[in-house]
């Protein structure tokens, strides 16, 4: 089976999910309004799985990459992101467990508008598995 073919066969219970279809990948529209969009898009033998604008990973196990949009999905991920003015430069995933948000993985850029102020957003999809 191949990554695509995991992230549908996973989704494909979510009844209450827009999702878009490509040859190459799969777009999931937030299905809230303070959600975040899922796009897995698959290169070769591995996937990449962008949550909202910035944060991503590199899978190639079929099952993780399924399980990763899943979590994406649940009550149990939000998105955290920083910006500098308007410009949105670090997104980080995190997971709440024990009573608290922990970050899980981080990626960004080099905050070039260092002296602009800082702004922290959240968006959560929050959809039950």
């Amino acid at each position: 089976m191949d990554i695509l073919d995991a992230v549908r066969s996973r989704i494909r219970n979510y009844d209450q999910l827009s999702i878009v279809e490509r040859e190459t990948a799969v777009e999931i529209t937030p299905p809230n309004d303070d959600g975040f969009r899922i796009t897995v898009i698959q290169l070769s033998r591995q996937a990449t799985v962008v949550f909202g604008e910035g944060w991503h990973e590199i899978i190639a196990d079929p099952h993780e990459a399924a399980e990763c949009v899943a979590f994406g999905l649940s009550d149990k991920c939000r998105l955290r992101t920083t910006y500098r003015g308007d410009k949105p430069y670090q997104w980080a995933l995190e997971h709440f467990e024990d009573g608290e948000w922990r970050e899980v993985t981080c990626v960004g850029w080099f905050a070039l508008a260092f002296w602009r102020p800082k702004r922290i957003t959240y968006r959560q999809n929050r959809i039950a598995a």
